[in-house]
């Protein structure tokens, strides 16, 4: 039946599966994607929304690099909004409501028409390895396909575990079995696994809520998008979310289950999502708090199902229908289907390269939440990292990794190899020590030449970038070259209340000025004439204010990146014995001989290595 060799076998067909397939066969490699069922093909398992805080600007990496998430964001999206505005725009996060349904067809679509890619619906069982190299996959019914490169990307799968109140059942997802067999083979290979806990809201019947009670969360009035794509355009009509609260009424009647709870009663052992508490958990840890936010969120244009994001989780069914019952708005509440939580194997990511390949079993790639993540956007970051790996690894090409100054998608991989995570690990902007350069708005002057460089990126999207790289840099120049004369300037500065000039001088200082935006600068006849001229878009103007607002911080963060990838190119000899360093603590010796970094940036990052040890190591290597 497959009598082919494929270059690379993708397991599991969920966020990370579907842009490592789709990267790996748009590389050029013979791809085969296999998963449990092929009507579930990139399945929002949770809430119906793409980016977010940090999630965001891993999306447009994503697309910036040739990805597919932003686009299918983009053209599944029922609302549009930028998150965090009111800050500086390191912080600016794009994230889109979903349609739940359109969301999943337009992934199998676009796969669909994906050269190179081969799909089969079957559970795979097991790897076929061979003196420590992956060759292929076995299924349930016994199949053997061979494979060059295997991408394992299982999501909650592995060996699922269901919890609803008292009771638990195997599953992956709700509706779908568990997938058994790998995880007792990879512990056989010597891989060391582990636990972890994610939970899900209920959802409910929209006809049955009373919004009128509730406060109107609408998208942006001018809405932006995600793919910087120009055939993909932004949302021209928006769908509105709601928001409501509990109350010390519905805190009670939650307490009420705590007994039946598995998050109280011991059934549950495994750690759960700091930054995504189930509503037990939100009112046990907070319990001087008397109310939480919830989200009322529309899962697509047309259906009447809604999600209650912020109301998690895993009690009893009957006592999360009678606390919602309490909820303003809520009171006559129909539900679609009970929240729950669900417990599933990881593996430690120290075990990978940066390239997510295992260290233990050549050709075998790991990504998604089989890595200790959670969120689709990291899923499908890592996707599409290991997706190029494989591809790369299949053609003997030079591997592809992103520096922590590149992307937030190279302060994921690298926070998850050098330091590993005990609970789910979520992107933050705070993660990010260059979280200025890595800004949403220039996805595309970081990633696009690389994305292009791999065959991902098409020439059309290079050449846009270039162009608007282009202007951006034009109209900074002519600010930093345009004189103002001060009975020109005053005007506009009285009305900002900004100090006012006594002779004449450049623009570029005025619109440097904290309080004086791109709006107030094109009150100069000259600024409004260029920008008509130049015919600039919305996204050239925004560039062009942030480089000159944010000059200063951007060139201090380029600056402290340069030294950073100093330590970068001093690279560490493959398997190094750390035990001849005398003077190197013990601590750091056990670690850096677990986690063998590649450079001595990468070991000076690993929790229990102090600069002191670095600089042995350092001169250690100098000789």
């Amino acid at each position: 039946m497959f009598n082919e060799v494929y270059d690379v076998i993708v397991v599991g067909a969920g966020h990370a599966g579907s842009e490592a397939a789709a990267a790996a066969a748009n590389m050029g490699s013979k791809t085969l994607l296999i998963t449990m069922n092929l009507q579930n093909i990139a399945q929002m398992s949770c809430n119906p929304a793409m980016g977010g805080i940090a999630k965001g600007q891993i999306v447009r990496e994503i697309d910036a690099l040739g990805g597919y998430s932003g686009i299918v964001s983009d053209t599944s999206a029922i609302q549009f909004k930028m998150l965090n505005k009111s800050k500086g725009p390191a912080m600016w996060s794009p994230r889109v409501q979903s349609d739940r349904m359109r969301f999943a067809e337009d992934w199998r679509l676009l796969l669909e028409q994906t050269n190179n890619l081969d799909f089969y619906q079957e559970m795979v069982s097991g790897l076929l390895v061979e003196k420590d190299k992956v060759v292929g996959v076995k299924t349930s019914l016994g199949l053997e396909v061979k494979a060059k490169t295997v991408v394992l990307t299982n999501g909650t799968f592995l060996n699922g575990l269901i919890h609803i109140g008292d009771k638990n059942f195997g599953g992956g997802r709700a509706g779908e079995r568990a997938a058994t067999g790998i995880t007792e083979q990879l512990i056989d290979l010597g891989f060391e696994s582990g636990r972890m806990k994610t939970g899900t809201p209920p959802r409910v019947d929209g006809r049955s809520l009373d919004y009128s009670k509730m406060i109107e969360q609408p998208g942006d009035e001018y809405p932006e998008k995600f793919s910087y794509l120009e055939h993909i355009k932004p949302l021209t009509e928006q769908r509105s979310c709601h928001m409501t609260y509990t109350s010390p009424e519905v805190h009670d009647l939650l307490r009420e289950g705590f007994e039946r709870s598995p998050m109280f009663n011991g059934r549950i052992k495994s750690t759960g999502p700091r930054y995504c508490p189930s509503i037990e958990d939100k009112i046990n840890r907070f319990a001087d708090k008397e109310r939480h936010q919830l989200f009322v969120e529309p899962e697509g244009w047309n259906t009447v199902e809604v999600y209650v994001n912020g109301f998690s989780t895993s009690l009893p069914e009957d006592v999360q229908f009678k606390a919602l019952k309490s909820v303003a708005g809520f009171e006559n509440v129909k539900f679609f289907r009970p929240g729950y939580a669900i417990e599933y194997d990881y593996f430690p990511p120290t075990q990978l390269k940066h390239t997510l390949e295992t260290k233990l079993v050549d050709g075998l790639f790991f990504a998604g939440q089989i890595n200790g993540t959670t969120g689709y956007e990291e899923a499908a970051s890592q996707g599409l990292m290991a997706g190029i790996n494989a591809a790369l690894k299949v053609q003997e090409k030079e591997e592809f990794i992103l520096k922590r100054n590149e992307a937030y998608i190279g302060v994921l991989i690298d926070d998850l190899i050098t330091k590993g995570t005990e609970e789910p690990y979520r992107m933050f902007t705070s993660r990010a020590e260059y979280r200025t350069l890595l800004r949403q708005d220039n996805a595309d002057f970081r990633l696009t030449p690389k994305g292009f460089d791999l065959g991902l990126a098409s020439e059309n999207r290079l050449r846009r970038m270039e162009e608007k790289h282009k202007q951006s840099k034009d109209f900074v120049d002519f600010f930093r070259t345009t004189s103002v004369k001060p009975e020109e300037a005053n005007p506009v500065l009285e009305a900002k209340k900004s100090s006012l000039v006594k002779q004449s001088d450049k623009m570029f200082k005025l619109f440097a000025r904290p309080n004086i935006a791109i709006e107030d600068m094109r009150q100069f006849k000259a600024v409004e004439q260029y920008i008509q001229e130049h015919e600039l878009d919305r996204e050239v103007i925004e560039q062009t204010e942030i480089q000159v607002k944010y000059s200063g911080y951007i060139e201090k963060e380029r600056n402290n990146a340069d030294k950073l990838n100093r330590l970068e190119n001093v690279k560490i000899p493959r398997n190094f014995d750390y035990e001849q360093l005398k003077s190197m603590s013990t601590e750091a010796k056990q670690k850096l001989s677990k986690i063998q970094p590649v450079t001595i940036s990468q070991a000076s990052r690993i929790s229990g290595v102090s600069p002191a040890d670095v600089s042995v190591l350092l001169v250690y290597l100098g000789r």
